[in-house]
């Protein structure tokens, strides 16, 4: 596989800008990131022994979270900001079963059916549908048969805070109804399983995808 080098023009940074990122854990914990995260790694129903990868895991919230409440679980964290990624490996250095590695989600460096679960935070929306595309079929192929991937990401259009972000700061564009579509599309069972409502971020969706037995 070719060798992706990140760049400050193909990715974007875990909180938009690289000046921000200091500033990222405090805002997002603000926002009530933590319930959401919470939500999702309980919908992952891991157990001892399930590998599991986080993709665009940013500072690694989610993934250390996973790690201190399924200790015997291991974990992969994966983001192409290595400036994020640095943040991450600090707050793991004191945890065994937990790495973090450089790497986009369209192109992911690991073998087929590898993890037993991958796990998505608030980070798809960022991707354009292309990428999106490549993304979803790449989660595919690393989940082994029966595997899932547990997403969680803002739905609907741009509102609130959230919207005022994504016009002036990430630049991003929310999903639509059709990523259980895109997701079913690359080969996954997909159903859409709770929407919230946050007050400041505006419609947030769960989503479970599972890779069949049979491929």
């Amino acid at each position: 596989m070719t060798q992706h080098r990140p760049t400050s023009r193909d990715y974007l940074p875990a909180a938009g800008r690289d000046a921000f990122l200091p500033f990222y854990d405090a805002f997002t914990a603000l926002l009530g990131a933590a319930k959401v995260h919470g939500a999702l790694i309980d919908q992952a129903e891991l157990a001892a022994g399930h590998r599991v990868l986080e993709i665009g895991c940013g500072t690694g919230n989610v993934t250390v979270r996973t790690k201190r409440i399924h200790p015997d679980v291991e974990l992969v964290g994966s983001d192409p900001d290595p400036l994020a990624l640095a943040r991450a490996r600090r707050k793991a250095r004191n945890l065994n079963g937990i790495r973090f590695e450089q790497g986009y989600g369209q192109q992911l460096p690991y073998a087929d059916g590898s993890f037993d679960r991958v796990l998505s935070a608030l980070m798809f929306h960022h991707l354009d549908h292309d990428t999106k595309v490549a993304t979803a079929a790449e989660v595919a192929r690393v989940l082994r048969p029966g595997g899932r991937l547990h997403l969680v990401d803002f739905v609907g259009h741009a509102h609130g805070i959230h919207g005022f972000l994504a016009q002036r700061m990430v630049k991003a564009a929310h999903l639509d109804d059709d990523l259980a579509q895109l997701l079913g599309a690359a080969g996954l069972d997909c159903e859409r399983t709770a929407t919230r409502r946050h007050p400041v971020l505006g419609d947030i969706a769960y989503y479970r995808a599972v890779r069949p037995m049979d491929r």
